[in-house]
């Protein structure tokens, strides 16, 4: 009989580093991990504010539990460092300093990279069912010696659940991150897991996040998942809310591939935690796997109409692409006012190919979502054509990327929003049209304050952006 795969979980309701560094370095004992060479900790830092995010990510103090851990049962170290990339293009060292990061580092003498300032290098893929033949990554991962993952429990609007598999994503720049973050979302992170294997996991689900993934609801789990195999884990970490492993695409895929078991029959799971009494206390954790027109059907000013989209996998909804960046848009946005989409001027959202007259109400405005939008009619009795200029994956080149810089797509939305004020429509074209992009989009049109300018954030971020543009540029120079 083939050795089962052991997954621990751990009891833990505080976030006392002490107490993490314990219950961690126990887990690397029974696990058998010894951290060794260049040791890189990938956290989950997709945005950190104390008002404004404040459950997004990996918690500085899970964070400095794991290193001091990876300390006591290291042997050969060269380097101890953390990286990651943040979300919505905001500067990644801006995300760390809100996290609490940069104070752990400097205690505990270990070194971050800012995967949005590092040099991207590309990774040559060879599995059988792979979406590419290559993926662009950053240098300190390709050169990591053994890799740490350390998600945040939460559960994904368009993934289902973020664990270990999830959190791959963070591994690339924005450049290369929108790439096939559309109807191929899945498979990208399915793609992801050949580029460098975890030799460790650690979950911090002490206070887990329940329904989006930037702005997700606190659910107090008290516990953390440990193990050495991400779809091992991520089967557990299934179990844990109630949810079929099946039922999570990139899971399924990543496990199809050889990457590890999705029954749970195949997996040991350990600990002083046990699964069925974390399932009972788990019972009313919540999820957001809800298309847009239904979501918002009765939310505000905000109506959405969802065509079909163009690949024959999944030709109803685009779960990785457009619509779940307006629900996260909309939550941030409410985040940072409350009552905000109820405030809105009259907006309908319209993405996919969408057939038939869409029976406006009285001064709604329109917003055409995603390249692969298109529809024809009248709006104010003149005719209007949007066309798709959707390319397939096999047509996108992942070596000739577009910047999705953080000033520069700011200008490009506003000015857009600008020139178009005195339209009843727009197209807003990308694949997908980023969360960020959304925002500008929605604020501009429903006359509301945009958060991305609101003041606990604005001159911070602006300070961070110039530090990551000078750290690029240095990159470029001298790497």
């Amino acid at each position: 009989m083939a050795t089962k795969h052991k997954v621990l979980i751990m009891r833990c309701n505080d976030y006392n580093p002490d107490t993490i560094r314990g219950i961690v370095r126990e887990g690397m004992e029974e696990l058998s991990v010894r951290p060794a060479g260049k040791v890189l900790l990938k956290p989950n830092a997709v945005i950190a504010h104390p008002q404004l995010f404040p459950h997004a990510c990996t918690r500085k103090e899970f964070l400095e539990g794991v290193i001091a851990a990876a300390r006591d049962k290291g042997g050969g170290i060269t380097e101890l460092a953390v990286g990651d990339r943040s979300g919505l293009t905001i500067p990644t060292r801006w995300t760390f300093a809100n996290a609490g990061y940069h104070e752990v580092l400097r205690k505990h003498n270990a070194k971050a990279y800012y995967f949005d300032e590092a040099r991207h290098v590309p990774a040559t893929l060879k599995g059988e069912h792979r979406l590419r033949d290559r993926i662009y990554v950053p240098e300190p991962v390709a050169k990591a010696d053994f890799l740490i993952n350390l998600p945040k429990f939460k559960a994904h609007p368009w993934c289902r659940l973020t664990l270990s598999l999830k959190n791959y994503i963070g591994l690339q720049d924005d450049r290369h991150r929108l790439v096939d973050h559309n109807q191929f979302l899945e498979h990208k992170i399915a793609d992801l897991q050949e580029v460098i294997q975890p030799k460790f996991i650690a979950i911090d689900a002490i206070v887990a996040g329940q329904k989006m993934m930037l702005t997700p609801t606190p659910f107090a789990m008290g516990a953390i998942v440990m193990g050495v195999n991400p779809c091992a884990v991520d089967t557990v970490g299934c179990h844990m809310v109630h949810v079929d492993p099946s039922a999570v695409v990139h899971l399924r895929l990543a496990a199809g591939r050889g990457f590890g078991p999705i029954d749970l029959g195949e997996i040991q799971v350990g600990g002083d935690f046990p699964l069925d009494e974390v399932q009972a206390k788990t019972r009313g954790f919540e999820f957001c796997m809800e298309r847009i027109d239904r979501y918002f059907e009765n939310s505000g000013n905000l109506s959405c109409t969802v065509g079909t989209f163009p690949e024959k996998h999944s030709r109803d909804y685009c779960w990785g692409g457009c619509p779940g960046a307006l629900q996260e848009a909309m939550h941030i946005i409410r985040a940072n006012s409350p009552g905000a989409d109820h405030r809105l001027k009259k907006i309908r959202y319209v993405v996919g190919k969408v057939d038939g007259p869409l029976e406006l109400q009285e001064g709604e405005q329109v917003i055409f979502a995603g390249d692969c939008t298109s529809w024809r009619g009248e709006i104010d009795g003149r005719p209007v054509r949007i066309e798709s200029s959707y390319l397939p994956s096999s047509q996108v080149d992942e070596s000739r990327t577009q910047s999705n810089d953080l000033l520069l797509r700011t200008s490009k939305a506003l000015w857009k929003c600008f020139r178009l004020t005195k339209r009843r429509h727009m197209h807003a074209r990308g694949c997908p049209v980023t969360i960020a992009d959304h925002i500008h989009y929605v604020s501009a049109l429903g006359k509301i304050s945009n958060p991305n300018f609101d003041r606990r954030v604005a001159v911070t971020l602006n300070v961070a952006y110039w530090r990551m543009r000078a750290a690029r540029l240095v990159t470029r120079l001298f790497a």
